[in-house]
């Protein structure tokens, strides 16, 4: 009898631990996202040429940019379009003919406007920026040559090897002079 329960019992144990080792298992690839790949699907997925490839997502992204602004510019178009008839009452049928006619040729005078335009104030903005890069270093040479001729006076010397002093005392003086001048408005 005894034997008959132990033998009962074992074949529980492993039973158990079978299905636990099973729950494992599924647990497992549970966690690992499910089973492995075929060796075909395997095969297939090397094959492709799926490389990271920069400059051709740069370029989707602009074709995608590009697309987003014409979609953009052509509701703008049909928005003025719409408030036109409104403010004029009522459109002609000779206006539709040559809508007609032209077609997609009014769109596209419309971009090149568009373009035009953007590009007159691109080229404004930055004749700004140049011509204040050049005042400034116009002022930068300027001082520069003060500068130059302020040095050259104070840093004269007598025929002893003195430092003549009556341009350091001329400097000594304005830069005084400049001093009461502006403290002479604040009180004024």
């Amino acid at each position: 009898m005894k034997n008959f329960y132990q033998r009962d019992q074992q074949e529980n144990d492993t039973s158990n631990s079978s299905k636990s080792m099973e729950t494992k298992r599924r647990k497992n690839m549970k966690r690992l996202g499910g089973g492995g790949l075929s060796l075909e699907t395997f095969a297939n997925l090397k094959s492709k040429n799926s490389r990271y490839n920069p400059a051709l997502i740069k370029k989707q992204r602009e074709f995608y940019k590009n697309a987003k602004y014409v979609s953009k510019f052509r509701k703008s178009v049909k928005q003025q379009n719409l408030h036109g008839n409104d403010e004029a009452g009522e459109s002609s049928k000779v206006d539709d003919d040559d809508d007609k006619q032209k077609g997609k040729f009014h769109k596209r005078i419309g971009l090149e406007e568009v373009y035009k335009q953007t590009r007159e104030e691109m080229e404004k903005a930055r004749k700004e920026r140049e011509a204040a890069i050049q005042a400034k270093k116009e002022a930068k040479e300027e001082a520069e040559a003060r500068r130059k001729v302020a040095k050259g006076k104070m840093m004269r010397k007598t025929r002893h090897g003195q430092p003549v002093m009556k341009y350091r005392i001329e400097h000594l003086l304005e830069s005084i002079k400049k001093s009461a001048g502006i403290d002479g408005s604040r009180t004024a």
